[in-house]
């Protein structure tokens, strides 16, 4: 087990440091289109759009770590000296296939927002 730590706590290291930028990011746009006077209906309707849609990011998160979750429990359950290798391999698997599975998902409720918005 001590092998997955060395595994997961980058891997999620990275991940909080990229949530921390977007998020500073995003906060220094909405901070300059509101000093520049550039908040209007067009501005407001965009970003009433994306909290909308915020669930969707939940779920490919959820989902992503649900296949990664099942990616380590597979390389445990696997009796084998290669069984790092499979872990590995699997949680890319996994991931790949939550990321695949939520674009459908996500394709579908676009689709389904735009026409009952027109």
């Amino acid at each position: 087990m001590e092998h997955m730590v060395e595994i997961i706590v980058p891997i999620a290291s990275f991940l909080f440091i990229f949530l921390v930028v977007k998020a500073l990011f995003d906060y220094r746009t909405r901070q300059k289109l509101i000093e520049k006077g550039l908040v209007d209906e067009k501005v407001k309707y965009l970003f009433a759009e994306q909290v909308d849609f915020k669930f969707l990011n939940s779920l490919k998160w959820g989902m992503v770590l649900i296949g990664l979750g099942l990616a380590v429990l597979l390389g445990e359950l696997v009796e084998s000296e290669r069984s790092e290798e499979i872990t590995i391999g699997a949680m890319f698997v996994f991931a790949g296939l939550a990321m695949l599975i939520h674009y459908g998902i996500a394709n579908r409720v676009s689709k389904k927002a735009k026409s009952n918005g027109s």
